[in-house]
Formats: structure tokens, C-alpha cells, sequence
């Protein structure tokens, strides 16, 4: 048999082949499959890791949502507390200083008229001492003439009628 003829180096070469396929699976074919099933049950996991980390993403995005819009409601509602509030106070600012003008009025006509009284009073006081003043001069002037006292005297007996 000739090692160098083609036909021989078929033989030989499917033997290599056979050969090194036996070593391959006797020492090499377990750690690869190992290796490959390894690294395929890395890739799944992964792809679970990732599954789970996106479903938890849109779940975070979603209470982030509902987060966000609760925090827009609070702060409608806390807006429109602050308007009612504001307006609340403006009311009753209103309505105390209207309260506090009337009460302010009235006590000014009180004032006014206690002051028209006083002024009244002593208008009165004024007139009737200026009143008894003037009838005193008249009277002494009319008293200081005997003549004038007669006629004086006649005019009011005239003026008195008997019973």
C-alpha cells in the first residue's frame, strides 16, 4: 500500500478524522456543550433580567403617572383652596370695614347731635341771658321815668280783665 497514493490518503484522512472525533468527544465535546449550554442559559437569563426590569420599568412609569397626576390634583385643590381662602378674606374684610364704617357713622351722628344739643343749650342759655340783659335795661330805662312807670302801670291793669 502506498501512504502518498490518493486513495490511501482518504483512508488515512477519514481515520485522522474519526480519531480526533473520538478524542473531541471524549474529552473536548462535554466542556463545549457545557460551555454553549452555559452561556445559552446566561443569554435567557438575561433576557428574563431584561423582561423583568422592562415590566418593572412601565410599572414605575405608571405610579410615576399616577404619582404626578395626584400631585396635580393636590395642587388644583390646594390652588383653589387659596382662592376661596383669599376671596373668604376679602369678604369678610368687606364686611368689617362696612361694619366698622356704619358703626363709625353712627358714632358721629351721636356725636353730631349730642353736639347740636350742647350748641342748642347754650344758644338758649345765651339768648335768655341776653334776653333778661335787654329787659333789664328796658325796664330800668322805663322804671327811671316816674311818667313812663305810671303809663306803664295803667297799660297792664288794662290788660288784667277782673272777675
Amino acid at each position: 500500500m502506498n501512504l502518498t497514493a490518493p486513495e490511501s490518503l482518504i483512508f488515512w484522512t477519514t481515520i485522522i478524522f474519526f480519531v480526533f472525533f473520538l478524542l473531541l468527544r471524549k474529552f473536548a465535546w462535554k466542556p463545549i456543550l457545557g460551555a454553549v449550554k452555559g452561556r445559552e442559559e446566561s443569554i435567557n437569563n438575561a433576557l428574563a433580567s431584561a423582561e423583568s426590569a422592562r415590566r418593572e420599568m412601565q410599572n414605575l412609569t405608571a405610579d410615576n403617572e399616577r404619582i404626578l397626576q395626584e400631585a396635580r390634583m393636590e395642587r388644583d385643590n390646594m390652588l383653589k383652596e387659596a382662592r376661596e381662602m383669599k376671596e373668604k378674606m376679602v369678604a369678610d374684610s368687606k364686611k368689617e370695614a362696612q361694619i366698622q364704617g356704619e358703626r363709625m357713622i353712627s358714632q358721629a351722628k351721636i356725636a353730631i347731635e349730642a353736639e347740636k344739643n350742647a350748641a342748642m343749650a347754650e344758644l338758649k342759655t345765651q339768648v335768655s341771658t341776653l334776653s333778661l340783659s335787654i329787659a333789664e335795661k328796658l325796664l330800668k330805662d322805663e322804671l327811671s321815668n316816674k311818667e313812663a312807670q305810671a303809663k306803664l302801670i295803667e297799660n297792664m291793669l288794662g290788660d288784667v280783665k277782673l272777675n
